[in-house]
């Protein structure tokens, strides 16, 4: 797949994609990724890319036509079209089966704005996918991009390490779209406090049965909104729900 990114600060993605397990998704190229400053394509002397707003305000706004531009030029360097994401508040919150969507798909072009916005003009003639990270405000759309990005490129074959690891993630479908349960590693004591009995056992159906529960409790505490979805789909047995009361 291939996504070309069009931003204005290209400098930032090169650290991020040499660094970390993913970075073998971006040098084998399973994930493509191509970028593209607007301000190559900006008119005179200065490369202008924003402008007062219309209206009076505070800030700057990104201007249409060297955006245009440098999206015609990033289409017609993939040899055909593809959709365009914009990194918005007003877009799909990025959640787990949106990853899993894109991980699926031939990529995009992916628009990182800055400053008080971008043209509206542009995001309605050229835009066709919103998408935000949550209710929350970015100094511009790198940050968002590249988060995109890793999540997507952790999702394809053979660039994690272990290829059920994945498998094993809060929200995947493979654990219900439960949270994920805790973790613990060498030494058995710590700071005086020990590992729980069921992971030493060596049963491996009662170190499942502990997991399952403590995941059930974790979601139940802090986002009971994924134990409601998962039991109207039918994913929680009579042991889960046991367990569930218990924790009441």
């Amino acid at each position: 797949m291939r996504f070309d990114v069009l931003t204005l600060f290209p400098e930032l993605f090169a650290p991020f994609m040499a660094s970390g397990v993913t970075r073998r998704a971006y040098e084998s190229k399973q994930v493509e990724v191509v970028l593209w400053n607007p301000r190559d394509f900006a008119q005179g002397n200065y490369k202008r890319v924003d402008d007062r707003p219309f209206g009076g305000g505070p800030g700057m706004v990104m201007m249409a036509e060297p955006l245009s531009d440098c999206l015609d030029a990033a289409l017609a360097a993939r040899g055909t079209e593809a959709p365009v994401i914009l990194f918005s508040p007003i877009g799909e919150v990025l959640r787990h089966e949106v990853v899993e969507r894109w991980s699926a798909s031939e990529g995009a072009v992916l628009v990182c704005g800055r400053y008080e916005g971008i043209d509206q003009r542009f995001i309605d003639a050229r835009v066709t996918h919103q998408i935000s990270l949550g209710d929350f405000v970015l100094s511009g759309g790198e940050i968002a991009a590249m988060a995109l990005l890793d999540a997507v490129a952790r999702l394809q074959p053979g660039v994690l390490g272990d290829e059920a690891s994945h498998v094993q993630d809060s929200f995947n479908p493979a654990l219900d779209g439960l949270l994920d349960c805790p973790h613990y590693t060498r030494p058995e004591q710590w700071n005086g406090q020990g590992v729980p009995a069921p992971l030493l056992s060596g049963h491996h159906a009662q170190i499942e049965r502990w997991r399952r529960d403590q995941r059930l409790a974790i979601t139940a505490g802090r986002r009971p909104e994924l134990i409601d979805a998962a039991r109207a789909a039918g994913r929680l047995g009579k042991a889960d729900e046991a367990a569930l009361k218990k924790k009441l």
